[in-house]
């Protein structure tokens, strides 16, 4: 497993992040467990802000779906990113934080009424229209509340990033935005300059995710610059702001070859300031929305290894006490990642085996045919780059608790998500009123 952040081997042997060995982390907090490397994740924060912000004056939102706790929306505040949100929940948890609203940007495609309006009453610094009934709506309630809305149109265009099928969002047939090749988005911008109650600020769009191409993100450019050239000849308006999303690749596993962060700034901040003249507009500011770049390998899952499978021939199952409940992404995307036994950091491989959650479902692996020192039940297992999408997806299959998550520094390690209880798996339980009392003429019956 390549070592990232703070990880090191430490004298015992031991993976050590933060400052803190992360056996005695599964000790002290139980397993599974997410680990968050503080200093990791602010380093990733401000590589971001300096490659666009400072260089080029850009503005950065960090993507709050990849990975949102308070703790989180603070670093990331703290850090002078702005934050880019798609739910009213993930809105609210920003506003419980103190996250600054003039900061925060809300996307979505099928936003409720209710999430508008709560979006309207924090006075967010911009919503990212999808489509025409989000139009309407916002401008419906934005009037009714005698303020005007910022916003940006997401549109589609037509750029298809290689990376996995289920997370391109920039090609045409996509759920996201409206197309700009068959007149859509000139239809919506036209609407959306008409309407009194809206001020349109700038154009989106989104590539995809886990993307290694950084001259998508220039070809990107040159679509979106010259679509916006064709909206100033038909309306007199040119976007103030263009926002290309995010979707930088991360380092998962040997196949994969990042960029770096400062190298994707000037490709594609340097794309727009050289197109945009040649099509006869003011350079927009540019916008974009890391996520998965900043959380991602940031993150650590430590689990318990339990039962040792062999099939003579075949293959060995090594079972852990978590899998697709806390990271889905393998059996959704098919994802890759890596592993090292914690306890035993620094001894050498001696066998191939695979990975098995312990959810009832054969689809239910973490990691296929990976090299490991022979794995015994009680080593405790790390698997890297799990800081994004992991808790953010992770889910009760099974009526298994969700883990807990500390974040750790300079060898301190605090709780920033609490494990869950079983309690906390029957919360929002309710059992009729008649089926108890169902239950008593059932007993009275029964005393006869």
């Amino acid at each position: 497993m390549k070592l990232q952040g703070t990880m090191q081997i430490n004298d015992k042997g031991h993976l050590e992040i933060g400052g803190c060995d992360t056996v005695e982390l599964a000790e002290n907090f139980g397993t599974p467990l997410y680990v968050l490397d503080e200093q990791y994740f602010r380093q990733n924060c401000r590589r971001y802000y300096r490659a666009f912000t400072e260089k080029y004056d850009g503005v950065v939102l960090y993507a709050a779906k990849t990975l949102l706790t308070l703790a989180v929306c603070r670093m990331v505040d703290e850090e002078g990113l702005s934050l880019d949100v798609v739910s009213g929940g993930e809105l609210y948890t920003a506003k419980k934080a103190r996250f600054p609203m003039e900061r925060v940007y809300f996307h979505g495609n099928n936003k409720s009424a209710a999430e508008l309006k709560l979006a309207l009453d924090y006075k967010v610094g911009r919503v990212m229209v999808d489509n025409p009934h989000e139009l309407q709506m916002l401008d419906r309630l934005a009037g009714e509340a005698g303020v005007q809305a910022k916003i940006m149109l997401r549109l589609t265009p037509g750029v298809e990033a290689h990376t996995h099928e289920y997370i391109k969002t920039g090609q045409i047939d996509s759920k996201f935005g409206m197309v700009i090749e068959n007149g859509q988005a000139m239809e919506i911008i036209k609407r959306a300059l008409a309407l009194e109650h809206i001020r349109l600020t700038g154009l989106h769009c989104h590539i995809g995710s886990q993307i290694f191409e950084l001259q998508s993100y220039a070809h990107a450019a040159e679509v979106m610059l010259g679509f916006a050239a064709e909206v100033r000849r038909e309306t007199g308006w040119q976007p103030e702001e263009m926002n290309f999303g995010g979707g930088m690749g991360i380092y998962y596993t040997a196949a994969d070859e990042p960029q770096s962060v400062s190298k994707f700034a000037d490709t594609l901040a340097q794309a727009v300031k050289n197109l945009a003249p040649q099509y006869g507009l003011a350079a927009p500011k540019v916008l974009v929305e890391p996520g998965r770049s900043v959380s991602g390998p940031a993150g650590t899952t430590l689990y318990t290894v339990g039962a040792v499978k062999n099939i003579p021939g075949i293959r060995t199952y090594v079972a852990v006490d978590g899998g697709m409940g806390d990271n889905p992404r393998p059996a959704l995307y098919q994802s890759r990642y890596e592993a090292l036994l914690a306890n035993r950091a620094a001894q050498q491989p001696q066998e191939m085996v695979s990975i098995a959650g312990k959810c009832c479902e054969s689809g239910d692996m973490l990691i296929w045919d990976i090299d490991l020192p022979a794995p015994a039940p009680g080593d405790i297992l790390a698997v890297s780059s799990t800081g994004a999408y992991n808790y953010s997806m992770s889910m009760n299959y099974n009526r298994l608790p969700r883990p807990a998550m500390v974040l750790v520094k300079d060898g301190a390690a605090d709780i920033i998500v609490a494990r869950e209880t079983y309690d906390d798996l029957i919360r929002n339980d309710v059992v009729p009123e008649r089926f108890n009392e169902g239950r008593v003429a059932k007993i009275a019956g029964a005393g006869r």
